[in-house]
């Protein structure tokens, strides 16, 4: 049992002073760390961005939202910008990541289970312990401007237990307790679960997906910490409508640019340049898009067909990056795009993104079930995406709260979804037209699996080199690691890796159609 735990074994009696009082558990073992100032002039609350950050955090978990749909937003409201806005979106995402490590250590701080305090006072607790563990803010300043954060946001009451807490917090270096938590977990993957900052169940599936893919299973460790380290901003420059290399016209001196490593198309923005400072970003004929998403989307596009190339589908378009990209690949060659989506709201998403797509390019922006579609129009495509819905496992680095509300049993509904949606995109498309089917997870229950069961009950169907469209796209000269290649499904899949590529972790296999 650890020591640090205040008032973890501590005598009842032992908590009262001389005039009977009750007494803090910190103060009661001389722990207590006592202010020069009278209640009245301590401070009661903390800085704005400390403020956001917490916000953020308690609309996260209140409201199940998203922190990279709530953060934004809230900057702009509250009139954060600059090192403000980067302090409150390295405290709120980093807090967000590392939630688990920081968990398994504030449980060894705190004199009762973390679900029995409030989810309040625990969000405050995170916040503080990655101020002194995660990033470069003195010690003094992480615990009192948490304090106050607490008096502000909680209430006075928890304050003195939060003060108590990150003192505890605050006295190890993280390597120190990172060692503990490996020594006293059970198993190897339990350790990695806890230091690496991901669900046991999320690090042992992503163990078994790289062995699955053709890599080191000893991996997990880059994988994990990958997952961990900030994305960059990409960019896409969507093709005839403006070039990667004048992406950056008009946009403000201060914006700079890099090219991506493998798509021709993609270009890296600097940290803390907003790409909506870029009027090709503006007005939609570039956009936000990860690297390996790009890839994906050239990879589909980059096939040869027999026969006619007139009309695409994008079977799950919404929110419409890879729509907005195929839209201009089918411009720069007189075909037409059919984008679907299934929720109205993110089919309103995918018109916007569409919006700067050469005339006469989107035939339609469907509202339907894509499991229909390949009953309403058999054979009626020439190119089919099916960007699945999925865990998302591939995009943790990304939206690191989806890892703390992924089950096991999503699994189950995600995978026949992703069956039904693939066996309709075979449907649609006509023989010899070819299907890319996509997921941002390396799961292997939602990548191999599904297409080997889909195949399993065609004859219709066959499996071609994505690996070689892949690297028919690729920047000249570039040089992709895509694992081994033993002829198999695992030799012609495309896995791409955070901790390899710098990308999200897609996936793509490609199937053509029987002529």
């Amino acid at each position: 049992m650890s020591a640090d735990r205040p008032g973890r074994d501590q005598p009842r009696d032992d908590r009262r002073n001389d005039r009977g009082r009750q007494r803090g558990a910190a103060r009661s073992r001389g722990q207590g760390h006592r202010s020069g100032q009278a209640p009245s002039q301590r401070r009661r609350s903390t800085d704005p961005a400390r403020t956001a950050a917490y916000d953020v955090l308690r609309e996260v978990d209140g409201s199940d939202a998203y922190a990279n749909l709530v953060l934004p937003p809230l900057l702009r409201e509250r009139g954060l910008s600059g090192r403000d806005a980067g302090f409150a979106t390295e405290l709120a995402y980093g807090t967000l990541r590392l939630r688990g490590r920081y968990d398994a250590i504030l449980a060894r701080c705190v004199s009762r289970a973390l679900d029995q305090l409030d989810p309040e006072v625990l969000d405050v607790l995170r916040l503080g312990a990655h101020q002194l563990l995660g990033m470069r803010v003195p010690a003094h300043a992480a615990v009192s401007e948490t304090v106050g954060l607490c008096r502000d946001r909680v209430g006075a009451g928890p304050a003195q237990m939060v003060n108590a807490v990150l003192r505890a917090v605050g006295r190890r270096p993280l390597e120190e307790w990172l060692d503990d938590l490996r020594a006293d977990a059970p198993d190897a993957v339990t350790g990695l679960a806890r230091t690496g900052s991901h669900p046991v169940w999320i690090t042992r599936a992503l163990r078994e997906a790289l062995h699955g893919h053709g890599r080191d299973a000893g991996e997990i460790a880059d994988l994990l910490e990958a997952d961990n380290t900030p994305p960059r901003v990409t960019l896409v420059a969507r093709p005839g409508l403006v070039a990667a290399d004048a992406l950056d016209d008009g946009a403000p001196d201060a914006v700079r640019l890099e090219p991506g490593a493998w798509a021709p198309t993609a270009r890296v923005l600097a940290a803390g340049t907003d790409p909506a400072d870029l009027p090709a970003v503006a007005d939609g004929r570039a956009g936000v898009q990860d690297e390996g998403s790009q890839l994906v989307t050239l990879a589909l596009a980059a096939v040869a067909l027999d026969g006619p190339d007139a009309r695409w589908l994008d079977l799950c378009a919404g929110p419409g990056g890879k729509a907005a990209l195929l839209a201009a690949l089918a411009g720069e060659r007189d075909a037409r795009l059919v984008a679907n989506e299934l929720q109205p709201h993110r089919a309103r998403l995918v018109r916007r993104g569409l919006r700067a797509a050469l005339e006469g390019v989107v035939e339609q922006v469907r509202t339907s079930d894509g499991r229909e579609l390949g009953t309403e129009e058999p054979g009626g495509y020439d190119r089919v995406l099916v960007d699945a819905p999925c865990t998302g496992l591939g995009a943790l680095r990304r939206r690191p709260e989806s890892r703390w509300r992924r089950t096991p049993a999503d699994l189950g509904v995600l995978t026949r979804l992703q069956g039904e949606l693939l066996g309709s995109a075979l449907d649609a498309v006509r023989p010899g037209g070819v299907v890319a089917y996509v997921t941002c997870s390396p799961h292997l229950a939602e990548t191999r699996l599904v297409v080997d069961d889909v195949l399993r009950r065609r004859d219709d169907v066959e499996r071609i080199d994505a690996r070689a469209a892949v690297r028919d796209v690729l920047v000249p000269g570039a040089q992709i690691d895509l694992g081994a290649d033993d002829g198999g499904a695992d030799g012609l899949d495309v896995q791409l890796w955070p901790h390899v590529h710098g990308t999200d972790a897609m996936h793509l296999t490609l199937l053509r159609r029987a002529a």
